[in-house]
């Protein structure tokens, strides 16, 4: 799990460092993660008629499209408002699944999920009020959209995963990756490819260890750590992003940025682990 974390941390910058565009970017995660995933697939021998039924099989696909939908947007915020801004709002994610939970499957809303909401939210307004200060992104308002934008599609992809138990996830995986390819094809530059091995091997990267080996890791840790210790260790992933932001391209966060990004990833980790902000009320004899 630390391993996939980091690796996950990392991805902003080979996507910035390859200087493509993210159309393209995306394409190639998916057609080498694909291939990864693949040959994982077809050595696990899960090309059987019984492990997937035709519904599992459309709600795989449609997850497909927000994952790679979240990708886009991620790796489109990443120039605009920095890799480690756009990874700490990214990180609001457990609040876009509390909201469609609420929404469409009548989930309660606690006083508490409520708190680390209203604490996330303070978090996203500094890091907004901090735009006249920011000194990284070309389109620092737009960034965070972007961000915004990436965390809703992949609590979407979220929810459609829950439909999926008992299907195994590296083959979930590949029919995301594989519905990627058919969705960017007719967008991808394959009229101006890149010329220096530098940049596919950037390209290739991307693919292979941040999509097809982090998904064999992480699903390897999810099978085998109990569900707390998977969110409490997912929190490397936006520590790795912000060091690998700052010692890659000497990034600092502005005090307010750090204070708001700061409040997003607690609260982020309140809603995750199930922290309260009450205090336990003493047991009366």
């Amino acid at each position: 799990m630390t391993a996939a974390m980091v690796i996950s941390g990392t991805i902003g910058l080979l996507v910035v460092l390859s200087g493509q565009p993210v159309m393209d970017v995306v394409f190639w995660r998916c057609a080498f993660g694909a291939v990864t995933l693949l040959i994982v697939c077809a050595a696990l021998g899960l090309f059987r008629p019984e492990v997937m039924s035709r519904s599992q099989i459309a709600y795989a696909a449609i997850g497909g499209v927000a994952i790679v939908s979240n990708w886009i947007l991620l790796f489109a915020a990443f120039p605009r408002a920095s890799i480690s801004i756009a990874t700490a709002v990214y990180n609001t994610q457990p609040f876009m699944l509390v909201a469609l939970g609420a929404m469409f499957f009548g989930e309660r809303l606690t006083l508490t999920k409520l708190a680390w909401l209203g604490i996330a939210f303070g978090g996203m307004l500094m890091i907004v009020q901090a735009k006249s200060g920011a000194t990284t992104g070309t389109d620092y308002l737009s960034g965070i959209l972007l961000a915004l934008g990436a965390a809703f599609f992949y609590a979407i992809a979220a929810i459609i995963t829950k439909k999926l138990k008992g299907v195994p996830p590296h083959l979930i995986a590949l029919i995301q990756v594989t519905v990627g390819i058919a969705m960017l094809a007719p967008f991808a530059n394959f009229g101006h490819l890149p010329t220096d091995a530098g940049t596919w091997a950037l390209l290739i990267a991307v693919g292979v260890i941040h999509t097809g080996v982090m998904y064999i890791l992480l699903y390897g840790a999810i099978q085998k750590l109990p569900t707390n210790l998977v969110g409490a260790l997912s929190f490397i992933y936006p520590v790795v992003a912000i060091l690998a932001d700052f010692l890659a391209f000497g990034h600092r966060l502005q005090p307010l940025q750090l204070l708001g990004a700061a409040a997003i990833l607690i609260a982020a980790a309140g809603m995750t682990l199930g922290w309260s902000l009450a205090r336990p009320r003493v047991a009366q004899a």
